[in-house]
């Protein structure tokens, strides 16, 4: 009975946290207003701009689902975070600085394949496919050098001026990487609790299997735009 309602209670928690996700991610309107009319610099906005788009961006959050998932020691939450931090921390900065435009909806279906990636590498598919275990390393650090164009893209919609824009960049990536670390609180805390019971192999196994679906979605959609974009 326990068991039952602590499988139940973790299921909740991670539902509520997807559906929020789900629907606060983007920009909204009194963000859109202020980042259209801002001028000079303003390091405690972007940073909370930052951090809200990190907990409200379902696509950079799965991913991150999938690369902690199987990570039980300290250090490699912290390396393999950090690969990933490096990665999109690069092409954020690079990205809006040197005004690269890259298409949203393509960058946006390459992190799709991202989530589809992880989620197939965390149930053994490349083992099974190839042979052997493509390095994870890499893998999150060129994945999340495409998280930080899709990032890029995002604030590069709102011709963001001159004035003061390394020192606003630098705080909306510190605010992103704080957003990180709440949303990483939040998965462990739930990933770790489930550990203890011993439905968490069928969790595992569902669980990765829903990422590689979200992800398919995901690209499904961004693929969907692209087309539709090109043909209007």
């Amino acid at each position: 009975m326990r068991k039952s309602l602590k499988f139940k209670s973790v299921l909740t928690i991670l539902l509520s946290v997807l559906s929020v996700c789900v629907f606060a991610h983007g920009v909204d309107d009194n963000t859109r207003s202020f980042l259209e009319s801002n001028t000079g610099v303003q390091l405690i906005p972007f940073m909370y701009i930052g951090a809200k788009h990190m907990v409200t961006g379902y696509d950079h959050l799965l991913f991150l689902v999938g690369v902690v998932f199987f990570l039980y020691k300290s250090k490699d939450i912290l390396l393999y975070v950090t690969m990933f931090t490096m990665g999109h921390s690069i092409t954020l900065m690079w990205g809006v600085l040197g005004n690269i435009n890259v298409n949203a909806y393509l960058i946006d279906a390459i992190i799709g394949l991202s989530v589809v990636y992880k989620g197939f590498d965390n149930l053994g598919g490349f083992k099974r496919l190839l042979g052997y275990q493509p390095n994870v390393k890499w893998a999150i650090l060129v994945f999340g050098l495409f998280h930080g164009f899709g990032l890029a893209t995002k604030l590069q919609e709102f011709k963001l001026p001159e004035a003061g824009l390394l020192e606003n960049l630098i705080a909306f990536n510190i605010g992103v990487e704080l957003g990180q670390f709440i949303a990483l609180a939040i998965i462990l805390i739930a990933i770790n609790f489930w550990r203890h019971s011993n439905t968490y192999e069928r969790f595992a196994t569902v669980t990765n299997t829903a990422l590689m679906s979200a992800g398919f979605i995901l690209i499904g959609f961004q693929i969907t735009d692209l087309l539709i974009s090109n043909n209007g």
